[in-house]
């Protein structure tokens, strides 16, 4: 039954490391080299994240700076970012590419926040769902009378207190996200 509890809490906290990972994907006010992890180039025929090609650094607070390990493929990651979804032109001059972040407008910011909620309410989906299967698993095998009806009750008690708190952490980090998409 321990195994079974543990799985329950590691996809839990599975659900919330994604929701992190996304979060930091959606650049605030500041320039984040997180918003470069979804955004891949095309490296001797694989699709390889712009990190894993060469040096990503945050000179200033709203400038990036790239410096691949291999010159040859600057234009290649000029091109996968002026493709994404990101909205900045990047500036190659040769040897390395900057990404100049213009600040956020109040309209931006809103929407931003917007889809932070977003994703944080799916996150919350996620966990419930994780929820559901789980007690679905324990009550098969209360009625299969693998365990008992009193074992069940106190599961479904671990359980719910499992994604309470897993909920509770959710708000944190997109309330954190809220705070910093607003900060000027």
């Amino acid at each position: 039954m321990k195994a079974q509890y543990t799985e329950v809490k590691s996809k839990m906290e599975k659900s919330i490391s994604v929701l992190a990972s996304e979060l930091a994907s959606i650049r605030a006010g500041r320039a984040n080299p997180g918003v470069l992890d979804k955004i891949t180039v095309d490296y001797y025929g694989v699709a390889t994240p712009i990190p894993q090609v060469g040096t990503v650094s945050v000179p200033e607070a709203r400038t990036i700076v790239i410096q691949p390990w291999d010159a040859t493929i600057l234009k290649e990651i000029e091109k996968s970012i002026s493709a994404s979804d990101l909205g900045i032109n990047p500036n190659n001059d040769g040897k390395v590419i900057r990404l100049t972040f213009p600040p956020l407008t109040e309209e931006r910011r809103k929407e931003l926040v917007k889809n932070v909620k977003k994703i944080g309410e799916d996150s919350k989906v996620a966990i419930r769902a994780i929820r559901r299967d789980a007690l679905e698993m324990f009550k098969k095998q209360q009625k299969a009378s693998e365990i008992t009806e009193d074992d069940l009750k106190g599961i479904e008690k671990d359980i719910q207190d499992m994604t309470d708190n897993s909920i509770k952490e959710i708000d944190e980090i997109v309330k954190k996200k809220e705070a910093e998409v607003l900060e000027v």
